[in-house]
């Protein structure tokens, strides 16, 4: 088997196998290794093996490939062979095959003997969570760990690393089990635990399964009451679902039998380390500068706007970008379920909401919140989601003064999101007739921006779409930015472009007449590409 290790900006020490015989890398979603930096070409580099030799490769980067500060074109590699590419470290690892199955079922059982002998030896099952958190047991723990190793190791075959089985072993018994390392791994955005055996990440805006693995259905609840019990939460039969946070700020959802029927299920969305700003977008392809400048227009001068989206698209990250835009000065009021905005304004107040208890009391929602937030004298109010009868409550607020306040809803389209937004005022209990809901949507909501998540795992906004009014009964809208989609290339990217309508948003000419400077070329059509 062979490896790269690599090292630097979003990674952390990851390592990538050789398969195939071929490891490209660069800034292409094409590539096995996608580095996010602007001195990385898009096909920077590949590692290929001909006749069981492995070469390093320059395919024509503007920047080079660097071994010891020397630009190569071709290389062959050994291991132990360090090459640099901008800012990056690799270094390559040539080793044995990889394990078979009758390996790595050995090794399986292994971890569990050693599991079980620790659990046993430091009576790990009569510690409470507190206990369990303590620095010292770690510590006390590894001692005891080696030990075991040093007792038991002409039972282990010499194939097997102790050092990777002592660290499976204290993060099963003491941490998150394998999840502790995909948590410290930067390039993972999202991680999906099915069963003892099925975890699935998602990195660089890809899924695949993780190369990890949980003991057992056993040690993945361990790993759920692990995440749920210093924040006061439970889980168990009587209360089988939980949404918590990690003290990164990480989102974590569980589940467990008998509503998941075949393992306790968890699903964790990685809190990111860096906060966006609406040029890392640009520079991602997710919407042009024009489209950038057009929502900073939006926020500074107060335009209520939703941003609809569907599950992962980066409807969060885009509030939190937008939100940014707000001047300083006013008072801002975030609302959310688990709070992952963080706005560089100094007047912000953070509200979360609250789970019921024990006894199924005490639950502070959403709607709850944007009431008693009418009572703190915002000036915006930012609610990370509308999913139900709080839609009314902000709507009421957008159109009493609280003018710039900003949400994020589950839909597909600009359409969709409006008629989502009339089924969740109608969730509200308040008898209202359908007319009376459609006006106060109209009223209330300037901009509509949708964003998307394609089939290759980019993300792009779709459409900037402005409400206008109603006629004969139907709310009107008129997009003012799109993107077009040309088609899919070989390798399975969707390729198009994003483009202004030549629709004038309706505000423009107001804020003309005011004296505030707006760069019409923003609103230039582009041609139509081939």
């Amino acid at each position: 088997m062979a490896l790269v290790i690599v090292h630097g900006g979003e990674y952390n020490g990851e390592r990538v196998e050789v398969k195939g015989g071929r490891l490209t890398i660069g800034r292409s979603l094409e590539s096995d290794v996608i580095l996010r930096d602007s001195e990385v070409s898009s096909h920077h580099a590949q590692v290929v093996q001909r006749n069981k030799v492995f070469w390093l490769q320059d395919l024509g980067s503007t920047n080079g490939t660097k071994v010891k500060d020397r630009k190569v074109i071709q290389e062959r590699m050994l291991s132990g062979f360090e090459f640099n590419i901008s800012k990056y470290r690799f270094a390559f690892i040539e080793s044995a095959d990889s394990l078979t199955d009758e390996q790595e079922a050995t090794l399986e059982d292994i971890r569990r003997s050693l599991h079980n002998a620790l659990i046993e030896e430091l009576n790990l099952k009569q510690m409470t969570l507190e206990q369990m958190m303590d620095e010292s047991l770690r510590k006390k723990a590894s001692g005891v760990m080696d030990r075991l190793l040093k007792e038991r190791r002409r039972e282990i075959p010499p194939i097997y690393d102790l050092t990777e089985i002592k660290k499976a072993v204290l993060d099963a018994a003491l941490g998150l089990g394998p999840l502790e390392e995909l948590i410290a791994d930067r390039a993972v955005t999202e991680i999906m635990v099915n069963g003892p055996a099925k975890i699935f990440i998602e990195k660089g805006g890809k899924m695949r399964l993780a190369d990890v693995t949980f003991l057992g259905k056993r040690e993945i609840l361990t790993a759920i009451e692990r995440i749920v019990g210093p924040i006061g939460r439970r889980i168990d039969e009587s209360s089988p679902m939980v949404d918590a946070r990690l003290k990164d700020g990480s989102r974590v959802n569980a589940i467990i039998p008998p509503l998941a029927l075949d393992s306790p299920v968890i699903t964790i969305r990685k809190f990111p380390d860096k906060v966006m700003h609406i040029e890392d977008l640009v520079g991602f392809g997710s919407l042009t500068e024009p489209m950038g400048t057009f929502i900073e227009m939006c926020a500074h001068h107060a335009k209520n706007t939703v941003i609809s989206g569907g599950t992962g698209s980066g409807k969060t990250t885009l509030l939190n970008i937008a939100s940014g835009f707000i001047p300083d000065g006013e008072r801002i009021i975030t609302i959310e379920d688990s709070a992952e905005l963080r706005l560089p304004q100094d007047h912000v107040v953070r509200l979360e909401t609250r789970p019921p208890n024990i006894e199924g009391k005490g639950a502070v929602t959403i709607r709850d919140l944007v009431r008693n937030a009418l009572r703190m004298r915002p000036d915006r109010i930012v609610v990370g989601e509308c999913r139900g009868g709080e839609a009314l409550d902000m709507l009421q607020a957008m159109n009493t003064g609280h003018d710039g306040s900003m949400t994020t809803a589950h839909a597909n389209s600009p359409a969709d999101a409006v008629r989502r937004m009339e089924s969740m005022v109608l969730m509200s209990g308040m008898d209202l007739p359908l007319k009376a809901v459609r006006e106060l949507i109209q009223s209330a909501i300037n901009i509509i921006v949708q964003i998307s998540r394609f089939s290759d795992g980019t993300r792009k906004l779709t459409s900037i779409t402005e409400i206008t009014g109603i006629y004969e009964g139907e709310i009107q809208l008129q997009e003012i930015f799109t993107y077009r989609r040309t088609g899919i290339s070989a390798e399975g990217r969707v390729l198009g472009y994003h483009s202004a309508t030549g629709v004038i948003p309706s505000f423009v000419e107001e804020l003309r007449e005011a004296g505030i400077g707006v760069d019409m070329s923003i609103f230039v059509p582009k041609m139509d590409v081939k």
